[in-house]
């Protein structure tokens, strides 16, 4: 059986440090990660706003991250062996998806905004935290390419506002997650409701 979770979630919102919970107690879990399919920094346009357009679909190769994810739909056991993920000896010995549960996790900030994606979960999460408190974390922490100033107000913020409304409207599946309450309040509502949709998918 395979299952394939969408952890959506507004910038430094939590989404990275849940997966990585998720990664390590669900069962023959992979993830894809949409930071991992930026454009270089010379493809990324500079906008009306006078920054690089980061926090826009465009920034991303969509279309390699979606042959990624149907790369584990085709085959979970070769695609879990080629990233190192550790697979339960029932996967191992069925050598293809017909025994066990296989698991996706595809997370990153714009998930829930590019068609191709929308119908593949089997399960939509969504993350938000205020702006104070976004902005306070995006503040203390160190990117590849450095915030110029100005850039959470003028262009992360309001893109975030922009894709939250598109999401909203393309997908009504979503639960949404309270970004301010405890790490281990989030990771324990979520682990719950996937062991529930798997136990009901059984």
């Amino acid at each position: 059986m395979k299952f394939i979770i969408g952890i959506g979630g507004v910038t430094n919102g939590g989404k990275t440090t849940l997966t990585n919970r998720l990664l390590k107690t669900l069962p023959n879990c992979c993830v894809v990660h949409q930071d991992d399919f930026f454009k270089k920094p010379d493809q990324i346009e500079v906008g009306e706003d006078g920054f690089r357009q980061w926090d826009v679909i465009t920034a991303l190769d969509m279309e390699a991250m979606v042959n990624t994810v149907k790369g584990w739909q085709e085959n979970p056991v070769k695609f879990a062996r080629s990233h190192g993920v550790s697979l339960s000896p029932e996967a191992e010995e069925a050598g293809s998806e017909e025994k066990g549960i296989h698991i996706l996790i595809v997370e990153g900030f714009l998930i829930y905004n590019y068609k191709p994606l929308i119908d593949v979960y089997d399960k939509c999460f969504y993350i938000s935290i205020p702006y104070e408190e976004c902005k306070r974390r995006r503040s203390t922490r160190t990117y590849t390419v450095p915030d110029p100033a100005g850039l959470f107000d003028g262009h992360v913020w309001p893109m975030y506002l922009k894709h939250r409304k598109e999401m909203e409207d393309n997908c009504d599946r979503i639960e949404y997650l309270d970004g301010m309450t405890s790490k281990e309040e989030i990771y324990n509502k979520v682990y719950e409701t996937i062991n529930n949709s798997l136990l009901n998918s059984l």
